[in-house]
């Protein structure tokens, strides 16, 4: 298979769904605008094609090599991991609050 048109499964977890409509539901109460952006920042970086081009996350607590690491609208992280052709997406968290809970 030509790598160039390798497409992979995205599976998002419960938690990341939940964790994602949070973040929707209170950026909708101070802006619709930016909720919406943040939706559609979601379905545009859809991680089919090329999930590796991301950095990995790093941290002590952490596995080496586990986690990706995508930015979405400059705040919320999508933290996935790869195994062969499918992408799991495991949270989105809004990197201006402490997110150590999550290693």
């Amino acid at each position: 298979m030509d790598s160039e048109n390798k497409r992979h499964t995205v599976v998002i977890s419960d938690e990341a769904t939940l964790m994602l409509l949070s973040h929707v539901r209170f950026l909708a109460q101070v802006s619709e605008s930016a909720a919406m952006r943040l939706i559609e920042a979601f379905q545009e970086k859809a991680l089919e094609e090329f999930p590796e081009r991301n950095p990995w996350l790093t941290d002590p607590l952490i596995s080496s090599g586990k986690y990706r690491k995508l930015l979405l609208e400059k705040r919320y992280l999508l933290v996935y991991q790869i195994k062969e052709s499918t992408v799991y997406v495991d949270a989105v968290v809004d990197t201006r609050q402490n997110y150590g809970w999550l290693m």
